[in-house]
């Protein structure tokens, strides 16, 4: 593979960009598929948003995020639910067939782990139905430990698996994110669990770096920069059958400093250099 013919730019990746200056850089790359996220989606306007993509040539990948589904207040988690059922229409107003889910962390005071896991479940029970019925698949993204308190219960693809393998594939999935999972040494096993399942939904590249960057949210690494080895993750995902697109999705301050342009070269150029 030489090409960027499988590419996706991420919009946090060069988050310093407009929808409109994304698609028009993209466009001039020769990259036609980018990654979405809702809450620019929303301030541009879901439906303007999907006929720029389409006057452009540039489809979506995956639309992220949903989730959030572990509150135990009833009322809360009665609008986690319905905020994800808007979250399902965007994507397939955006003609995408991925919804991204972070799971959720710990409600505030609670150390049960797996009560939490079992609600995020619950949640998937009602949705995954709703979501089929649009097109749409949802993706349940498993975070790196750190994030488990605060911000998602599901650490490993093991831990995903066992949640999605509950509903069928056309429902819900898996996304394979190296930033997340690089450090696991079943993480190649539980590719291939999820490959024989159909359940490789979203297929994501970011590298770690260290020192940590002080907030760790924006701590992910430019290709090629940190410990991750993204030929050989590649190669594991592809062993699987999967043919899909491979998405750059990159949160670090220092890129989204610079100009756009520039990033966007960078980052074809190693994701040639690196994941190729």
């Amino acid at each position: 593979m030489t090409d960027l013919s499988r590419l996706s730019i991420n919009q946090e990746t060069i988050k310093q960009w407009s929808l409109p200056e994304l698609v028009e850089g993209c466009g001039k790359a020769g990259i036609d598929k980018v990654g979405l996220w809702r809450a620019p989606v929303q301030e541009y306007g879901v439906e303007r948003t999907a006929r720029l993509l389409a006057d452009a040539g540039i489809s979506v990948t995956s639309l992220c995020r949903g989730g959030f589904f572990t509150a135990l207040d009833p009322a809360e988690r009665a609008r986690a639910l319905d905020d994800n059922r808007t979250a399902i229409d965007e994507a397939a107003a955006l003609s995408t067939d991925t919804l991204v889910l972070v799971s959720g962390g710990l409600p505030a005071g609670s150390r049960d782990l797996h009560g939490a896991r079992e609600r995020i479940a619950d949640a998937l029970a009602e949705l995954g139905p709703y979501a089929q019925e649009r097109g749409v698949r949802l993706a349940i993204e498993p975070l790196h430990p750190m994030f488990a308190s605060d911000r998602c219960v599901v650490s490993t693809l093991a831990q995903a698996l066992d949640i999605a393998e509950r509903f069928p594939a056309e429902q819900v999935g898996v996304v394979v994110d190296t930033y997340h999972i690089w450090w696991d040494d079943q993480a190649p096993a539980q590719i291939v669990r999820a490959g024989e399942g159909g359940r490789i939904h979203s297929f994501q590249l970011a590298d770690w770096i260290t020192p940590l960057p002080a907030g760790v949210l924006v701590g992910r690494g430019q290709l090629g920069d940190g410990s991750v080895d993204f030929r050989a993750f590649r190669e594991a995902v592809e062993a699987t059958g999967f043919t899909g697109p491979i998405e750059v999705e990159i949160f670090n301050e220092d890129l989204w400093a610079r100009d756009g342009a520039e990033v966007l070269a960078e980052v074809a150029a190693r994701y040639l250099e690196h994941a190729c």
